[in-house]
């Protein structure tokens, strides 16, 4: 797939595309799936401004995301957070996560294990590697899933009531992530509505009911309910990579 990314944000005085290419099975495990390039114009004139690496935006704006979610949506006293999948996502969402809340216990699975155990080596802090994805979700209170899976790796019997799942893998309209029982029995979130009832195979193939967007909840026209198992459904904005190539230019700029 190639995709293309355009935004504008007048409060930020930003241009910007990314430009996107997925393939699903690389031939070359070294070779990240996703690789993204972001295109920073000037909006006065179209002039090319930059151009920034769209891999560690795209990595680093998602991961923000799903703190900011996280942030409004986890149970009061979370303590355990679980990550499934051991990929670019994976790290960036450890970082982001270790950094800004107080886990005392972080688990990880993936589907080839010795992938999870060099994601353990390779964090700076302590990961519990489990041996499958029910061991590891069990008792946890904030779940991230960043896999490349079709088909549900996520079952709502074993999750914890009140918990948080952050679903930023499974972004086509046929793969799955979560199964029917977790999307028809949490309060829903997500980025997009337009793009989710489009996209995302969780929200379509379980019929899942949006509950708001992300963007009412810090605006304040919706609740945010963290007593309740809530999932956020992670696609991604175009805005969001404008914003953070806005600010990695201008700190840019400021350095020179």
């Amino acid at each position: 797939f190639l995709g293309v990314m355009p935004a504008y944000s007048a409060a930020d005085d930003a241009l910007t595309t990314k430009l996107v290419t997925f393939y699903e099975h690389q031939q070359d495990p070294s070779v990240p799936s996703h690789q993204a390039t972001v295109l920073l114009f000037d909006p006065r004139s179209g002039a090319l401004k930059a151009i920034l690496d769209g891999s560690v935006i795209t990595a680093k704006r998602t991961a923000a995301v799903s703190a900011i979610a996280t942030k409004m949506l986890m149970p009061a006293s979370a303590e355990v957070l679980c990550i499934l999948g051991a990929g670019v996502q994976a790290h960036s969402h450890y970082e982001i996560f270790t950094e800004l809340f107080t886990f005392k216990e972080v688990r990880i699975w993936n589907r080839t294990r010795e992938n999870a155990v060099k994601f353990a080596h390779l964090v700076n802090g302590p990961v519990q590697v489990c041996s499958s994805a029910q061991e590891a979700v069990t008792g946890a209170d904030v779940i991230i899933t960043v896999t490349m899976a079709t088909t549900p790796i996520l079952f709502g019997k074993w999750v914890k009531p009140g918990a948080h799942i952050n679903a930023v893998g499974a972004s086509r309209p046929d793969w799955r992530e979560l199964d029917d029982e977790l999307m028809k029995n949490c309060v829903l979130f997500v980025d997009s509505r337009e793009a989710a009832v489009t996209e995302s195979g969780d929200v379509i193939l379980s019929g899942a009911e949006i509950f708001a967007e992300l963007g009412e909840v810090l605006k304040g026209t919706k609740p945010a309910l963290p007593e309740k198992t809530t999932v956020f459904k992670s696609l991604g904005m175009a805005i969001e990579d404008t914003v953070a190539a806005k600010f990695v230019y201008d700190s840019w700029s400021a350095g020179n």
